[in-house]
């Protein structure tokens, strides 16, 4: 069956980044070791959904996508980093991604974890060169990337998935100095206390109102527990690579901030519908393990709400997102079929 125009499209914008990214990685001095490490993991493949996101965006606000080029690859750097510390063994501990062995079980825990430290480092890299950016262009893509992919987006998600699954990792008792006395104060806030205050979500935060969602006897505030943990683990980067790309276009606010919506509604979309594929798919699809979700013990969809509700959810989000895209008018054809592929889709 030959490919949809859709389809063909998005192949064409993967095989550009599969293109750059084996470029970028030829040009870095580092040391063969830990080159060979990083791009086992970067070069594996994979949906390439977040760089993907950057041209689409870049593409809809009239942009060149060789401008966004750096930023897509950049994201995927950040997204294959998080892949690679996230199988640690300390973390969820698995042993294939992407249809191989995980990092360390190839060349063990050390270099992996170097392998996702210079990749983290080397995205800033790309977003800081110059690439025909003008300097408040690549500043303002610096840092909406360390926001997106630290303490208050992907970073501060992990940490929050893990004390769901695990309960809180901080001591009970640790080492304060005078200095981290000063951090974990501010007013008469404990540092937990201003963690979970402080920690907001990248980008808008568009909830699923509860008149919307059949509960079946789950409180309401668990599953916006979920979402928010999602919203930052794994819709943050979705979120800014659309932003990052609408910035490399030179898009003006009322753009940004439809992308902005477009992303968190379909991150979310996205997440529900990884946990149904946890359920649901199978090794050779998924190229991992299905049902660590439940091994882990990790607070899902399916297991607040069940599988029915939780496709309902996936579709109104997707909803969402569509509507937020109607600035654009018929240009915005491509980011409404991929809203569609990403509850569809069966890896």
């Amino acid at each position: 069956m030959s490919a949809t125009p859709f389809q063909q499209h998005v192949s064409d914008l993967r095989q550009r980044v599969e293109l750059a990214l084996a470029g970028e990685m030829a040009q870095f001095e580092w040391p063969e070791t830990l080159r060979a490490a990083a791009a086992y993991s970067l070069m594996a493949g994979g949906k390439r959904l977040r760089p993907g996101l950057v041209l689409l965006a870049a593409e809809v606000c009239g942009g060149d996508l060789n401008a966004a080029m750096p930023s897509a690859c950049a994201l995927e750097m950040i997204h294959t980093y998080s892949l690679i510390h996230d199988d640690l063994p300390a973390m969820d501990d698995d042993d294939y991604r992407r249809g191989r062995l995980t990092s360390h079980k190839v060349f063990g825990e050390a270099m992996a974890v170097l392998a996702g430290d210079v990749l983290l480092t080397a995205a800033f890299e790309l977003v800081a060169r110059p690439n025909g950016r003008n300097d408040q262009q690549r500043a303002e893509l610096c840092l909406l990337l360390a926001r997106a992919a630290g303490g208050a987006g992907m970073v501060g998600g992990q940490v929050l998935d893990l004390e769901a699954e695990r309960g809180s990792l901080m001591p009970a008792e640790w080492p304060e100095s005078d200095v981290l006395k000063s951090v974990s104060t501010n007013g008469n806030r404990s540092l937990v206390s201003a963690r979970s205050a402080d920690l907001q979500s990248v980008g808008s935060q568009m909830k699923v109102d509860s008149d919307e969602i059949d509960f079946k006897g789950v409180q309401s505030d668990h599953v916006q527990q979920l979402m928010n943990i999602h919203r930052r683990k794994t819709g943050a980067l979705i979120t800014v690579a659309l932003e990052m790309g609408a910035v490399c276009a030179g898009a003006d606010s009322a753009q940004r901030k439809a992308l902005r919506d477009y992303g968190t509604a379909i991150g979310l979309a996205f997440q529900i519908a990884d946990d149904l594929l946890d359920v649901t798919g199978s090794r050779e699809k998924l190229g991992k393990n299905p049902g660590r979700d439940v091994d882990l013990g990790k607070l899902t969809y399916p297991s607040l709400l069940g599988m029915d509700e939780s496709r309902r959810i996936a579709e109104h989000l997707i909803d969402q997102a569509c509507s937020a895209l109607e600035i654009f008018g018929d240009r915005s054809v491509w980011l409404r079929e991929l809203a569609g592929f990403i509850v569809e889709r069966d890896h």
